[in-house]
């Protein structure tokens, strides 16, 4: 007679597997822990997997990163400057599930609405007093001015924004538990992409004429 609990065996692994996934989601979704001290990131940065530098080859400078020192260029249409510290520009990060950036904002200079995909942003100001908000999927709006030492967290994948509300420039450092959040821009997908999304699509979506979103294209180069 077959035993019951190879009967019951393969029950109990789809058990398992349901309860991993909808209710401890966390481990599925995020990066994964890394299965050594460090990997020093080796290959081109358009690469996703990435290879690790011989341990033997690894110095204490692989562990250094001063891009965020450098002050961001505000010289654009937004007034807003950003400077990333992901595995990319920083190699020594790969594999440990962090990332930070750096935003300068001229005054009145405008972070504009995006998402992260992967990654929930801890918001920390340096200088200044910065608006900083987010739309649930609710969509409510949560926003608040944060200024210098406060922080405000926007949860992950969640569309926000940070706009420079103080008269003089504000600096914004962020910290995202991902070593690759991601960007999207909501403006730019929307009209910026190639090729551009069908405008009439688009003019029904915002309740709007052609001529506006005509004009909106034409903006970011459609």
């Amino acid at each position: 007679m077959e035993s019951p609990l190879n009967v019951l065996s393969p029950f109990f692994l789809y058990l398992c597997l349901l309860l991993a996934l909808f209710q401890a989601p966390t481990p599925c979704i995020s990066d994964p822990n890394p299965l050594q001290d460090f990997c020093i990131r080796t290959s081109p940065a358009g690469q996703s997997a990435a290879t690790c530098k011989a341990a033997s080859a690894v110095v204490s400078d692989d562990f250094f990163f001063d891009g965020l020192t450098k002050e961001g260029n505000t010289s654009n249409s937004f007034g807003a400057g950003l400077t990333q510290a992901t595995h990319v520009q920083f190699p020594g990060l790969n594999t440990l599930g962090i990332a930070m950036a750096r935003i300068d904002l001229a005054p009145g200079g405008l972070n504009p609405p995006h998402t992260h995909p992967r990654g929930s942003e801890l918001v920390m100001v340096l200088k200044g007093a910065v608006l900083v908000g987010f739309v649930s999927g609710d969509n409510v709006l949560y926003q608040k001015v944060v200024r210098r030492g406060e922080l405000f967290i926007v949860p992950k994948g969640l569309v926000h924004f940070q706009k420079n509300t103080g008269k003089g420039k504000a600096i914004v450092i962020v910290v995202f538990d991902s070593q690759f959040p991601g960007i999207v821009p909501a403006p730019f997908a929307l009209f910026g992409t190639k090729p551009a999304i069908d405008s009439q699509l688009l003019a029904k979506a915002f309740k709007v004429d052609g001529e506006v979103v005509t004009s909106l294209l034409s903006n970011f180069g459609n």
